[in-house]
């Protein structure tokens, strides 16, 4: 097969991925407002605190609706204000001990579910995809506005 036609079965396959996401997600219909919520803790997690339109622009999401996840968050103790020490007019949020506490029930849920999707997986299958998979999503961020290079990878022998 030529390169372009692995690119359109790729580009054939992009829709399925999202509707399965979509379909996770839906499967949690419940608790999809809290879910979407959530997801905030990463980031929070990774980099940091971060006011809260920061947050936003890193999630690539509207303010508005990050403001509400945000008021979910504080109310729920996952995160608190904290003024700035740059500006005192502004504020951080950041994540409580709660909030890591959810964040690693959240990681766990997410092996575990990973770990059935791909059981019949050999580790070396496992191991090619993720490389490949975090090369695939490095290569989507680098097409986004505001997104930071991906760091440079090391190739081993």
């Amino acid at each position: 097969m030529s390169r372009d036609d692995e690119l359109r079965r790729v580009s054939e396959q992009m829709p399925r991925f999202l509707r399965l996401i979509h379909g996770l997600k839906a499967q949690h219909s419940a608790e999809v407002r809290d879910r979407a919520a959530l997801v905030l803790l990463f980031p929070l997690a990774r980099l940091g605190p971060l006011r809260q339109g920061t947050l936003a622009d890193e999630v690539h999401a509207d303010p508005s609706t990050v403001s509400r996840h945000v008021a979910l968050l504080v109310e729920r103790g996952l995160v608190v204000r904290e003024a700035d020490e740059s500006d005192g007019r502004a504020s951080r949020l950041v994540l409580t001990d709660a909030g890591r506490d959810q964040l690693d029930q959240l990681r766990a849920e997410r092996v575990a579910y990973l770990r059935s999707v791909t059981a019949g997986w050999t580790d070396e299958e496992l191991e090619t995809f993720t490389t490949l998979f975090d090369r695939f999503l490095d290569g989507i961020a680098t097409t986004l506005p505001g997104e930071p290079a991906p760091p440079p990878r090391t190739v081993t022998a």
